[in-house]
């Protein structure tokens, strides 16, 4: 019959998200890895239902500025893909592409832009490809959006989207790690409600 709800969901389809988000992150972080030339590492993925307040604080500081790379997926699996990168993080890819970093997000120039869009494209798409071949599932992607601003701001986009559905969401979250460096990221999968249905019943969990 399938959930209405995220509320719905019982331990063992939130523990096959784990394992599904856990081999998703583990391509992305091949895939920056390849690109870094260095040791990636993403920690195990929390499945976790929230309130807007809650998800919104559970990821960081709803003042700090951050860059986000969002994508909107489609097909047999919709929702969105928000890849956030702190400024720390944000160096550090910086640093390691073009050798250099910057004072100011505000002040990212074209290929500043261009390098951290192409990181996050490449990482999510590396996440969702794993994803949807592991399930086999058809899934589109939309042209990857970058945005610079505060967190709260960032959030309040896949917040808005989300909720003409619910008034909470479920993230699929993880947090990168570079030749053993932890830095302050998050990737976030939030897919809606009648995905998790279709996922759940090729899985065979219904």
């Amino acid at each position: 019959m399938g959930i209405k709800t995220y509320e719905e969901m019982n331990e063992l389809e939130i523990d096959i998200l784990k394992e599904i988000g856990s081999i998703g992150g583990g391509n992305a972080a091949t895939a920056l890895s390849s690109m870094l030339n260095a040791k990636v590492n993403m920690s195990l993925p929390k499945v976790e239902i929230l309130d807007f307040n809650e998800a919104l604080v559970n990821v960081g500081d709803p003042e700090e500025v951050v860059a986000a790379i969002l994508v909107e997926m489609s097909g047999e699996l919709g929702g969105i893909m928000l890849f956030i990168l702190t400024k720390e993080f944000s160096d550090e890819i910086l640093l390691r592409m073009l050798g250099k970093t910057k004072e100011d997000f505000f002040e990212l120039e074209e290929i500043d832009s261009s390098v951290l869009m192409e990181i996050g494209n490449i990482v999510i798409s590396s996440y969702i490809t794993a994803m949807a071949s592991l399930v086999n599932m058809s899934v589109e992607l939309s042209v990857p959006q970058l945005a610079v601003n505060m967190l709260g701001g960032i959030m309040s986009v896949p917040i808005a989207m989300m909720g003409q559905h619910s008034d909470r969401i479920m993230m699929i979250t993880g947090k990168f790690k570079i030749d053993g460096k932890a830095l302050n990221s998050n990737m976030l999968l939030l897919p809606d409600v009648e995905s998790l249905n279709v996922l759940m019943k090729k899985l065979g969990v219904e």
